[in-house]
């Protein structure tokens, strides 16, 4: 017979959730939701949600978006419930585009596209508006362009000083202006 090794003087929680980390509402979603998952799996038993069960989910969701804060007691919902908003979470977490020029990308084509299928012309106006707005097009940008030329100090003293020399100074007196 074969006994696993045990070691000594070391303490056990007295209840099995003490020794689970603590985990945002997502992320002890996500653990519950693959331990429902593999559990389907293994006893053969399909996760088919009702209505009620996306009503459920739904409502439950609506009530995490609003409330960043919450954190729900899992414990309470049926398998169902957990799978199919674990589902839901995981839907709306997915990210669209691994690059933001990617994006920039799709909003132009879409505003060109539109531009061309716009049925009237303020719509069309519209659509040239926003391309016009577009980082890299700025149509509309006002531009004030600044050089800033990098000197060594002598020649910057060889500037100021011919500058002072060709200055023509006139001495006015206080009498003259008093009177």
């Amino acid at each position: 017979m074969l006994v696993p090794e045990i070691e000594e003087h070391v303490p056990l929680p007295a209840k099995a959730t003490e020794a689970l980390p603590d985990l945002s509402p997502s992320e002890e979603l996500e653990v519950r939701a693959r331990t429902i998952k593999l559990i389907s799996d293994l006893t053969g038993e399909p996760l088919l949600p009702t209505l009620q069960v996306s009503e459920t989910a739904h409502d439950l969701a609506r009530k995490m978006s609003e409330d960043p804060q919450l954190r729900p007691d899992f414990a309470q919902y049926d398998n169902d419930v957990i799978a199919f908003l674990a589902g839901m979470v995981k839907q709306s977490n997915v990210q669209l585009v691994d690059d933001l020029s990617e994006f920039k990308l799709f909003v132009v084509n879409n505003l060109v596209k539109e531009y061309a299928t716009a049925k009237d012309s303020k719509t069309r106006l519209a659509a040239l508006t926003k391309l016009g707005e577009v980082d890299g097009v700025d149509a509309f940008k006002r531009r004030s362009e600044i050089t800033h030329v990098v000197k060594p100090l002598e020649e910057v003293e060889k500037e100021l000083l011919s500058v002072l020399e060709n200055i023509e100074y006139r001495v006015i007196s206080d009498e003259n202006a008093a009177t």
